[in-house]
């Protein structure tokens, strides 16, 4: 794994945690944890990225596009995808959570 692979990974984690907090703090009637909320923000940026990457071309981490130096790791695809991946997850995780209270 290269550099900038990592680095596309790494800004999908954080924009998806990033989508996941904001989601967790909309949905205060549902009891998420902070762990809840980046964990499954976490996993729902990187899937968010990669589902978003291959519906625009390209995967969410792109080989050839990782050889085009860090900016192409920083790219529209993996921030926004992240950050959508994260909320939807963390959503899903949400109103599941708050049904098992009730």
């Amino acid at each position: 794994m290269d550099t900038n692979t990592l680095v596309a990974i790494v800004v999908q984690v954080i924009a998806g945690v990033v989508g996941g907090q904001a989601v967790g703090a909309a949905l205060k009637q549902a009891a998420m944890g902070q762990l809840t909320k980046v964990l499954g923000g976490a996993i729902g940026g990187v899937g968010g990225a990669a589902i978003l990457g291959s519906l625009l071309g390209g995967g969410g981490v792109d080989a050839a596009a990782a050889a085009g130096g860090l900016g192409s790791a920083i790219d529209l695809k993996n921030i926004v995808g992240g950050a959508g991946g994260g909320a939807i997850l963390t959503g899903i995780i949400g109103a599941v959570m708050g049904a098992m209270n009730k």
